[in-house]
């Protein structure tokens, strides 16, 4: 699969995270989809089905770990990659994040270069989990 048709949904109800996010990702491939609340969040994962996710913990409407418990749940969304970037606290997101299913978490303020690392760290376990699931629908 390449970069273009990797589709990352970022969810924050915060501009400035949103452009910091497309500033970081530009130019990278990616196909950038945005949602401003976790409900709108929610509502285009079911319709685009991401690869990966950027989650806000604290945004209107569902939260980024209630968000992450869902997809979790949910067969069809397996393989998705889960980025939870949050201002809430580094000990606090390093407790809680793992916990609800995530696969990488970014404290806010962050640099683009740490976004960019972790996007491509979660886009190497997605890719994995991919082709993971290829070779058991093969065998």
């Amino acid at each position: 699969m390449s970069d273009a048709q990797f589709t990352i949904l970022a969810a924050d109800d915060e501009l400035s995270i949103h452009r910091l996010v497309q500033a970081a990702l530009d130019g990278r491939g990616y196909n950038l989809v945005e949602a401003h609340n976790g409900d709108e969040a929610l509502e285009k994962a079911l319709l685009d089905r991401p690869d990966m996710v950027i989650l806000d913990v604290m945004m209107p409407g569902l939260n980024g770990w209630e968000l992450t418990r869902y997809f979790r749940s949910k067969p069809e969304f397996k393989e998705m990659g889960i980025l939870i970037l949050t201002g809430i606290g580094e000990s606090l997101n390093d407790m809680t994040s793992p916990l609800y299913g995530a696969d990488a978490h970014l404290d806010k303020p962050f640099e683009l270069d740490d976004l960019v690392s972790k996007v491509e760290e979660v886009v190497a376990l997605v890719r994995s989990r991919q082709a993971d699931s290829e070779e058991t629908a093969e065998a």
